[in-house]
């Protein structure tokens, strides 16, 4: 049991996804402190903050005026693009051109991986043609 388990922990897969955890926890960490310190402020300089302190869109409501703090939105999404984009460029894109060298180090091309499977088409034919070369069958 322990033998398994220390096969498991150093597979390289769960070793990569630890560290692109960690990674990401520490990312996300500097993305927050960059909106919050840039982002927001620019915020600011469009919408005025409320009696709160929350930048957004006051709308008078039945019982007075209501505030959509959209700078919480917009930080959101801009933090969320941010480490996107760093993970995909970061990451992704490199394992995946380190994964084509390796597969044309290989001879592998796209063609070998997947072979090239029937069109529904192209199975109905066949389908018909079985039948129709059976022999009629005899009624009993």
């Amino acid at each position: 049991m322990i033998k398994g388990f220390k096969e498991f922990i150093l597979r390289g897969n769960v070793i990569d996804l630890a560290v692109a955890v960690v990674i990401g926890a520490a990312f996300t960490a500097v993305v927050t402190a960059i909106v919050d310190s840039i982002i927001t402020p620019f915020i600011a300089l469009f919408w005025k903050p409320d009696e709160n302190g929350e930048l957004g869109i006051t709308v008078q409501g039945l019982w007075g005026p209501v505030n959509f703090p959209i700078n919480d939105l917009i930080n959101a999404i801009i933090a969320f693009l941010a480490v996107a984009i760093v993970v995909y460029f970061v990451f992704v894109f490199p394992m995946n051109k380190l994964k084509e060298r390796a597969a044309a180090k290989a001879g592998l091309t796209e063609a070998d991986e997947e072979p090239k499977l029937p069109t529904e088409q192209e199975l109905l034919v066949q389908i018909r043609d079985l039948l129709a070369a059976q022999p009629p069958a005899t009624k009993v």
